[in-house]
């Protein structure tokens, strides 16, 4: 169980510096003012994406069933899980969200401000402080 919980881990930290990064992509790509720039970005956000964080986000997913697994009707009747399952179905919408915005961006239809995508940029870092308290304290 620990081999499985240290892959978690480092599935969840890979995923979540992609899910911090790609955002910040955005930002600096809706700034961008030339061509060979835009172009750049393009490139860089389908390989973070598709190449790191999607991959990541399945392992993270993928590892924590299996975790859950090792005793189902322990974890399942606890409320903290409950809370840390919901935060993470959260954060797979905004990952799936964002996938939306790299083709948003692929086909130059974006419309949306640099500032916007500060602003998008922070709700992942609040998921991230409410699952490793849950995860780690276990309040309820």
């Amino acid at each position: 169980m620990l081999w499985v919980k240290a892959f978690h881990l480092i599935a969840m930290v890979c995923w979540f510096a992609g899910i911090f990064y790609l955002p910040r992509l955005f930002v600096y790509h809706a700034a961008c003012d030339d061509e060979p720039g835009r172009e750049r970005f393009k490139v860089m956000e389908r390989k973070l994406y598709r190449g790191i964080t999607t991959p990541a986000m399945i392992a993270t997913v993928g590892l924590g069933l299996w975790l859950i697994s090792y005793n189902p009707s322990f974890y399942l009747s606890q409320g903290w899980l409950h809370a840390k399952l919901t935060l993470i179905a959260v954060l797979i919408g905004y990952h799936f969200y964002c996938g939306r915005l790299v083709k948003v961006f692929r086909d130059d239809r974006n419309t949306r401000s640099h500032v916007f995508y500060r602003w998008f940029n922070e709700l992942p870092i609040l998921i991230l402080l409410a699952v490793v308290i849950l995860a780690t304290v276990r309040p309820f």
